[in-house]
Parts: C-alpha cells; structure tokens; sequence
C-alpha cells in the first residue's frame, strides 16, 4: 500500500468516525431516525416551536439586498433538474451494460431538515433547496465517480482539491503496466457497493 492508499484509508476511517459521532448528536437531541423519518419527544417539539421565527420578521430583517439575490439563487434548479432526470436516465440505461451497480439516489439526496419546528417556512424552503441540491451534486459525483472506475481509472498527476468515493482504487499516474495488467479487475471492483 503506497502513502496516497495510506491517506484514503484514514479518511474513510474518519467519515466512519463522524458517521459514529453524529449518533452520539442524535441522543444528545433527542430524536430518533425510523425508515427515514425523524421523531423528536413532545417536549423537545414544543421547545423548537417557541424559538421558531415568524417568517414576516425573518424576511424584514434578511434587507433589500438578499432579497433581491433570491432570483439568482433559484433559477439553477431548472438546470439541477434536468442534470437530475439526465443522470438517472443515464445510470439506469448504462451502468446495467457495464455491470457497475446503481447509485441509490436517496442516500445522497436528503430533504429531512422541514420537519424541524424550530425554522419558519421560507427557512424550511431554504432548507429543502440546499439539502436536494447539494445532495443531487454528491449523487452526479458518486454516479461520475462509478464510470471513471469503470472507463479511466487513472490518478490525476496534479493534486485535486477533493476526491471521490473510487478514486482510491485507480491507477497510479504513468503506471502503464499496471493499467493494462488490471484495468479489468478494476472496473469489476464494486464489492463494497452491493
């Protein structure tokens, strides 16, 4: 195992870690996750009710300016939507033929955070935005990820800012023999996706 399979370990080791950690968030708040719904106790509902803020004031005190950015901020969900029917279309036609198993698209898409009773409803909307937007980013990437796998398992000879999922099962950069000897092997190495 070379040092950059070292680094990628630790930090799969470190999601699990936080994965662990937000378990240990969710009793301190009180609330359980069943068949993804989340329940909080009467008392902690009545709570978050009382710190709700009315969504008059909220607006009033957001200004003139933020106000006026809203256009530019939900006009990119045309295009997420359409990214959203085309990547879907394109996984469930393709990744049967390359034999790469489906990315579950709910997994990385969560819209959870309006049944909280502490935000208003345009704080809810917001909330439902960034979850389905920055969730549908994630599941382009994982579904982007699978089909470099499959198609060009090559490390990058830059460093790249952030890395998927795959990555660290790809070819070193200029390592030919390598890519030749296993590319099958490769783009079969879905095991922990089943």
């Amino acid at each position: 195992m070379n040092r950059i399979d070292e680094l990628l370990e630790k930090i799969e080791d470190l999601e699990s870690e936080l994965r662990s950690e937000l378990l240990i968030i969710q009793d301190r708040f009180r609330y359980t996750v069943n068949k993804k719904k989340v329940r909080f106790s009467k008392e902690i509902k009545a709570q978050h009710r009382e710190l709700a803020a009315k969504w008059s004031e909220y607006v009033y005190d957001s200004g003139v300016w933020v106000i006026l950015t809203i256009p530019f901020i939900w006009l990119p969900l045309i295009p997420a939507f359409i990214l959203d029917l085309g990547v879907c279309i394109y996984q469930a036609v393709c990744f049967p033929v390359y034999g790469i198993p489906k990315v579950k698209r709910s997994d990385y898409v969560v819209l959870d955070r309006h049944s909280l009773k502490y935000l208003n409803l345009i704080e809810k909307l917001n909330c439902c935005y960034c979850g389905y937007f920055n969730g549908l980013i994630a599941f382009v990437r994982e579904v982007a990820g699978r089909t470099e796998q499959y198609w060009c398992p090559i490390r990058h000879a830059r460093p790249v800012k952030s890395v998927h999922s795959r990555y660290r099962k790809f070819f070193e950069y200029g390592d030919a023999e390598s890519y030749k000897d296993g590319l099958n092997k490769v783009r079969e190495d879905f095991k922990e996706n089943d």
